[in-house]
């Protein structure tokens, strides 16, 4: 996989992909090594449990999410954070419409 190397990425200049019913993802950088995404969550959208080999630290930014990881579910809010081990069973349902930045290591191939 070719590495992205822009520097800066504009939202305005960045394509949108809809992942399900009310959510959806833009990457805002990556390299091999690394990926950031937001994604943009209305009232009842769902990401559904599932895994990848993937470490991932999530931000919430804004919103209410139920988030599940391995079995635990928790409400977070603006300003918290979720840490997901590499192939640990994870989702969220999003309680209140927010944005989340999702970081990634390595990065997502399936994402580009």
């Amino acid at each position: 996989m070719k590495p992205q190397r822009k520097i800066f990425c504009y939202e305005s200049e960045t394509p949108w992909t809809e992942m399900a019913p009310g959510l959806k993802r833009q990457i805002l950088g990556y390299d091999n090594q690394i990926m950031v995404v937001k994604m943009v969550a209305e009232k009842g959208a769902a990401a559904p449990t599932h895994s990848h080999f993937h470490a991932q630290s999530t931000f919430v930014a804004s919103g209410k999410f139920e988030f599940t990881v391995n079995g635990r579910t928790e409400v977070v809010g603006p300003g918290d954070g979720i840490y997901v081990e590499p192939n640990a069973v994870h989702g969220f349902v999003c309680l209140e419409p927010g944005v989340i930045v999702d970081n990634f290591s390595p990065m997502r191939e399936d994402f580009v």
